[in-house]
Protein backbone atom coordinates (compact mmCIF):
# COMPACT_ATOMS: atom_id res chain seq x y z
CA UNK A 1 0.00 0.00 0.00
CA UNK A 2 1.03 3.57 -0.59
CA UNK A 3 1.62 6.38 1.82
CA UNK A 4 -1.27 7.96 3.66
CA UNK A 5 -2.20 11.36 2.22
CA UNK A 6 -4.03 13.97 4.31
CA UNK A 7 -6.46 15.38 1.73
CA UNK A 8 -8.16 17.79 4.14
CA UNK A 9 -5.08 19.15 5.88
CA UNK A 10 -6.64 18.55 9.29
CA UNK A 11 -6.46 14.75 9.46
CA UNK A 12 -10.19 14.48 8.82
CA UNK A 13 -9.83 12.89 5.40
CA UNK A 14 -7.04 10.43 4.70
CA UNK A 15 -6.32 8.55 1.48
CA UNK A 16 -4.06 5.58 0.92
CA UNK A 17 -3.57 4.33 -2.63
CA UNK A 18 -4.03 0.57 -2.81
CA UNK A 19 -3.65 0.25 -6.60
CA UNK A 20 -2.31 3.03 -8.78
CA UNK A 21 -3.96 3.95 -12.06
CA UNK A 22 -2.07 3.97 -15.33
CA UNK A 23 -0.16 7.21 -15.88
CA UNK A 24 -2.33 8.28 -18.82
CA UNK A 25 -5.65 7.37 -17.14
CA UNK A 26 -8.45 9.93 -17.11
CA UNK A 27 -9.26 11.86 -13.96
CA UNK A 28 -12.48 13.68 -13.10
CA UNK A 29 -12.50 17.35 -14.09
CA UNK A 30 -14.88 20.20 -14.81
CA UNK A 31 -15.52 18.75 -18.27
CA UNK A 32 -15.86 15.14 -17.09
CA UNK A 33 -17.45 15.32 -13.61
CA UNK A 34 -19.60 12.17 -13.67
CA UNK A 35 -17.95 9.20 -12.01
CA UNK A 36 -18.73 5.50 -11.60
CA UNK A 37 -17.28 3.77 -8.55
CA UNK A 38 -17.17 0.39 -6.87
CA UNK A 39 -16.87 0.67 -3.12
CA UNK A 40 -17.22 -0.94 0.25
CA UNK A 41 -17.92 1.17 3.32
CA UNK A 42 -17.11 0.04 6.85
CA UNK A 43 -17.41 1.57 10.29
CA UNK A 44 -13.89 2.32 11.54
CA UNK A 45 -14.82 1.46 15.12
CA UNK A 46 -16.21 -2.03 14.46
CA UNK A 47 -15.10 -2.93 10.94
CA UNK A 48 -18.74 -3.68 10.11
CA UNK A 49 -19.63 -3.29 6.43
CA UNK A 50 -22.57 -0.90 6.08
CA UNK A 51 -22.72 -0.62 2.28
CA UNK A 52 -21.09 -2.18 -0.78
CA UNK A 53 -21.46 -2.37 -4.54
CA UNK A 54 -19.47 -5.60 -4.64
CA UNK A 55 -22.26 -7.93 -3.51
CA UNK A 56 -24.55 -7.11 -6.44
CA UNK A 57 -21.69 -6.12 -8.79
CA UNK A 58 -23.13 -2.68 -9.52
CA UNK A 59 -21.48 0.72 -9.81
CA UNK A 60 -22.50 3.84 -7.99
CA UNK A 61 -22.63 6.94 -10.20
CA UNK A 62 -22.63 10.59 -9.13
CA UNK A 63 -21.46 14.02 -10.19
CA UNK A 64 -18.49 15.38 -8.30
CA UNK A 65 -19.17 18.74 -6.66
CA UNK A 66 -22.94 18.53 -6.87
CA UNK A 67 -23.44 17.81 -3.16
CA UNK A 68 -25.11 14.43 -3.74
CA UNK A 69 -22.51 12.52 -1.72
CA UNK A 70 -20.61 13.04 1.52
CA UNK A 71 -17.92 15.73 1.53
CA UNK A 72 -15.15 13.10 1.76
CA UNK A 73 -16.13 11.60 -1.59
CA UNK A 74 -16.34 14.96 -3.36
CA UNK A 75 -12.81 15.73 -2.21
CA UNK A 76 -11.20 12.29 -2.55
CA UNK A 77 -12.56 11.31 -5.96
CA UNK A 78 -11.14 14.52 -7.47
CA UNK A 79 -7.68 13.18 -6.62
CA UNK A 80 -8.19 9.79 -8.26
CA UNK A 81 -7.75 8.45 -11.80
CA UNK A 82 -9.71 5.73 -13.56
CA UNK A 83 -8.44 2.33 -12.42
CA UNK A 84 -7.14 3.60 -9.08
CA UNK A 85 -8.23 1.88 -5.88
CA UNK A 86 -7.88 3.81 -2.62
CA UNK A 87 -8.70 3.46 1.04
CA UNK A 88 -10.45 6.62 2.22
CA UNK A 89 -10.82 7.23 5.95
CA UNK A 90 -13.15 10.07 6.87
CA UNK A 91 -13.93 11.59 10.23
CA UNK A 92 -17.54 12.57 10.97
CA UNK A 93 -17.07 16.16 9.70
CA UNK A 94 -16.35 14.72 6.23
CA UNK A 95 -19.04 12.02 6.44
CA UNK A 96 -22.45 12.13 8.16
CA UNK A 97 -21.49 14.22 11.19
CA UNK A 98 -23.36 14.16 14.48
CA UNK A 99 -26.58 13.02 12.79
CA UNK A 100 -25.12 9.84 11.33
CA UNK A 101 -27.26 7.99 8.80
CA UNK A 102 -29.51 5.66 10.78
CA UNK A 103 -29.88 2.77 11.04
CA UNK A 104 -26.52 1.75 9.53
CA UNK A 105 -24.24 4.65 10.46
CA UNK A 106 -24.30 5.91 14.05
CA UNK A 107 -23.75 9.57 15.02
CA UNK A 108 -20.14 10.82 14.93
CA UNK A 109 -18.89 7.73 13.08
CA UNK A 110 -15.54 7.58 11.34
CA UNK A 111 -15.96 5.71 8.07
CA UNK A 112 -13.52 3.74 5.94
CA UNK A 113 -14.18 3.20 2.25
CA UNK A 114 -12.31 1.15 -0.28
CA UNK A 115 -13.14 2.91 -3.53
CA UNK A 116 -12.28 2.06 -7.13
CA UNK A 117 -12.81 4.76 -9.74
CA UNK A 118 -14.23 2.72 -12.62
CA UNK A 119 -14.99 5.52 -15.09
CA UNK A 120 -15.52 9.24 -15.53
CA UNK A 121 -17.49 10.94 -18.26
CA UNK A 122 -19.10 14.24 -19.25
CA UNK A 123 -22.62 15.30 -18.27
CA UNK A 124 -25.43 14.09 -20.51
CA UNK A 125 -25.82 16.39 -23.44
CA UNK A 126 -22.35 17.81 -22.94
CA UNK A 127 -19.99 17.68 -25.83
CA UNK A 128 -17.63 14.76 -25.89
CA UNK A 129 -15.17 17.02 -27.62
CA UNK A 130 -13.91 18.27 -24.27
CA UNK A 131 -13.09 14.67 -23.29
CA UNK A 132 -11.54 14.08 -26.70
CA UNK A 133 -9.62 17.34 -26.31
CA UNK A 134 -8.30 16.17 -22.94
CA UNK A 135 -7.27 12.79 -24.36
CA UNK A 136 -5.67 14.52 -27.35
CA UNK A 137 -3.81 16.90 -25.02
CA UNK A 138 -2.51 13.97 -22.94
CA UNK A 139 -1.50 12.11 -26.10
CA UNK A 140 0.28 15.20 -27.41
CA UNK A 141 2.15 15.60 -24.11
CA UNK A 142 3.18 11.95 -24.27
CA UNK A 143 4.44 12.40 -27.86
CA UNK A 144 6.37 15.52 -26.83
CA UNK A 145 8.02 13.64 -23.96
CA UNK A 146 8.94 10.80 -26.32
CA UNK A 147 10.36 13.26 -28.89
CA UNK A 148 12.41 15.01 -26.21
CA UNK A 149 13.71 11.67 -24.96
CA UNK A 150 14.58 10.58 -28.52
CA UNK A 151 16.29 13.93 -29.16
CA UNK A 152 18.35 13.59 -25.99
CA UNK A 153 19.28 10.03 -26.96
CA UNK A 154 20.33 11.21 -30.45
CA UNK A 155 22.44 14.02 -28.93
CA UNK A 156 24.08 11.53 -26.59
CA UNK A 157 24.83 9.21 -29.51
CA UNK A 158 26.37 12.10 -31.51
CA UNK A 159 28.55 13.11 -28.54
CA UNK A 160 29.76 9.53 -28.16
CA UNK A 161 30.51 9.31 -31.89
CA UNK A 162 32.39 12.64 -31.75
CA UNK A 163 34.42 11.41 -28.77
CA UNK A 164 35.25 8.17 -30.60
CA UNK A 165 36.26 10.10 -33.74
CA UNK A 166 38.46 12.46 -31.70
CA UNK A 167 40.07 9.53 -29.93
CA UNK A 168 40.73 7.86 -33.29
CA UNK A 169 42.34 11.04 -34.67
CA UNK A 170 44.57 11.35 -31.60
CA UNK A 171 45.54 7.69 -31.89
CA UNK A 172 46.34 8.13 -35.59
CA UNK A 173 48.55 11.17 -34.85
CA UNK A 174 50.39 9.24 -32.16
CA UNK A 175 50.92 6.32 -34.54
CA UNK A 176 52.20 8.61 -37.32
CA UNK A 177 54.65 10.28 -34.92
CA UNK A 178 55.98 6.86 -33.89
CA UNK A 179 56.66 5.97 -37.51
CA UNK A 180 58.14 9.36 -38.48
CA UNK A 181 61.44 8.78 -36.77
CA UNK A 182 61.91 5.34 -38.29
CA UNK A 183 63.47 5.02 -41.70
CA UNK A 184 64.97 8.52 -41.93
CA UNK A 185 68.67 8.56 -42.51
CA UNK A 186 68.92 4.80 -42.40
CA UNK A 187 68.97 4.25 -46.11
CA UNK A 188 72.42 3.09 -47.35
Amino acid sequence: MGDMIDLSGDGGLLKTIIRKAKIDALAPSESIPLVDVHYEGTLAETGEVFDSTHEDNTVFSFEIGSGTVIKAWDIALRTMKVGEVAKITCKPDYAYGSAGSPPDIPPNATLVFEVELVACRPRKGASLSSVSDEKARLLELKKQREMIAASKEEEKKKREEAKAAAAARIQAKLESKKHQGKGKGKAK
